[in-house]
């Protein structure tokens, strides 16, 4: 049977079945940014904040145009560095932040992440602007926002003959575990209400 919009609706035998093998929310299958994507379009929706991941700056050089509507980009590369994944407003504030995710179970390789990031990452600070780190520890499947505050120091460290990671302990212990719900998947403005606001 189809709604309205087009969905099927399950069957009495898929509704038992379904109930009979529960779904396992454990690995959803998504990306860390498929989520985060799903989050801020939540979050605009019901105007609780302004997020958007910000467009790569690419130089298209060569294009193939067999007919206009198959144009095809054989040839780009990137103008600049680019900074971190996303920005936007929240109560006022301005919110940056970079987006990773790791198959590592003990720790997150700083190797992720770039010197310009961290720059920008520095400058966003030193204007009073909320900035963080959202990692994913994939084979846990759990996320958490590390503030930049936090993340500076290990980045130095590193030059200065210390680890090139951040141990997920620590991680733990200076980040802080974003609550996962079906309306946003990623809920970092709550960790935002908390330590920041």
């Amino acid at each position: 049977m189809h709604y309205p919009n087009g969905k099927k609706r399950m069957t009495t035998n898929q509704s038992k079945n379904t109930l009979n093998n529960p779904t396992n929310f454990g690995k959803r299958g998504m990306t860390l940014e498929n989520d985060i994507n799903e989050t801020n379009h939540y979050y605009l929706e019901w105007n609780i904040a302004v997020v958007h991941k910000k467009p790569t700056p690419v130089q298209i050089v060569q294009v193939d145009y067999p007919k206009r509507s198959a144009a095809v980009i054989r040839e780009a590369y990137f103008k600049q560095a680019s900074t971190t994944d996303y920005n936007g407003l929240y109560k006022g504030r301005y919110i940056d932040f970079e987006a990773k995710e790791t198959r590592s179970r003990t720790s997150f390789p700083l190797a992720n992440i770039h010197q310009h990031q961290v720059d920008h990452m520095k400058s966003v600070v030193e204007h009073n602007g909320i900035c963080f780190l959202i990692i994913r520890f994939e084979n846990q499947d759990e996320s958490f926002l590390l503030p930049a505050e936090q993340f500076f120091p290990y980045w130095d460290r590193q030059f200065q003959g210390g680890r090139k990671s951040i141990p997920i302990n620590d991680i733990k212990e200076h980040g802080f575990k974003i609550p996962f719900s079906l309306q946003a998947k990623v809920d970092y403005l709550k960790v935002i209400e908390q330590v920041y606001l």
